[in-house]
């Protein structure tokens, strides 16, 4: 029997940017720019419909000419990870100040709103990879402990119907244990690793976590400082300005165990890891490709 042909999606935290010109795109204006990185990339993750809360009667959700743009764009074998509308993950309003009184989101995990978010998606159905709840740092305010977390989402699950992989990327530390990753693989779930935004390195969450996880993995590579780094680059995003040479080869190591254990892969890289997302992805194959 032939074992299964492991997946490794390599992607970029969205794609819309004019100084990728020469890198990944033949100019910066006049084409259609996902089409053109879709020749050198097999994923792209969209976060742009992750700010839809505005009001309470006020939430944006994907367009359609948009989502069919998207799909059309792309050959049948690149994926789509997609980030949900922080109308539906924000336990909160977010707000002004810290003296401003919290203002509970009345859409948080709502099974109808997601419900209305994923019919918007059909267009691009069969190139969805990860559907991933992306969630703030949940203070005791927002959220009393890591079982209500569980609780709540749970309950989620049993109001919903969907034939996509869903995964969860969360911004507690201390949530990051055995009963976590419990949870995930009860529930089907799959991990979003995030390195960055003060979280700990994720190659040392994966060490107590390896054993747990279900297929599809996601990698999803920030860099810590988001102002600092933009101030370096001015928003010119061709060259890698804070290498993280000693990192690459422990995340190349994840993705060499992950593909031992036969799970997919979608490694998304931020501008703001390296300088460059298209340039830290070239690496990254590179460290791979002399480890094989």
């Amino acid at each position: 029997m032939k074992s299964k042909r492991l997946k490794i999606y390599f992607g970029t935290c969205s794609w819309k940017y004019d100084s990728w010109e020469g890198l990944v795109y033949s100019k910066a204006k006049g084409i259609n720019m996902l089409e053109e990185y879709s020749r050198q990339f097999n994923s792209v993750e969209i976060d742009q419909w992750f700010w839809s809360l505005y009001a309470v009667n006020k939430i944006s959700l994907p367009k359609e000419n948009d989502v069919k743009l998207y799909a059309e764009s792309v050959p049948d074998e690149f994926r789509f990870t997609i980030k949900i509308p922080n109308s539906i993950t924000l336990t909160h309003f977010y707000r002004k100040n810290k003296s401003e009184e919290l203002k509970p989101n009345p859409h948080f995990l709502s099974p109808d709103l997601f419900n209305e978010f994923l019919s918007t998606l059909k267009p691009m159905q069969n190139k969805i990879g990860v559907l991933m709840f992306q969630f703030e740092y949940l203070n005791k305010e927002k959220m009393s402990n890591q079982i209500e977390f569980a609780e709540r989402f749970e309950a989620f699950l049993q109001n919903i119907k969907t034939e996509y992989q869903l995964g969860i990327e969360i911004r507690n530390p201390n949530y990051l244990n055995k009963k976590y990753f419990e949870f995930l693989k009860k529930n089907n779930l799959s991990m979003v690793f995030l390195h960055g935004y003060y979280m700990p390195p994720i190659w040392e969450v994966f060490k107590t976590s390896k054993e747990l996880l279900l297929s599809p993995v996601v990698i999803r590579l920030h860099g810590p400082d988001r102002s600092g780094i933009e101030e370096k680059t001015g928003n010119v995003w061709n060259q890698i300005v804070e290498p993280k040479d000693e990192e690459l080869p422990k995340i190349a190591e994840m993705i060499h165990y992950l593909s031992e254990k036969q799970t997919d892969v979608y490694v998304n890289v931020n501008n703001h890891y390296e300088g460059s997302a298209p340039l830290t992805i070239r690496k990254l194959k590179e460290i791979l490709s002399d480890n094989e």
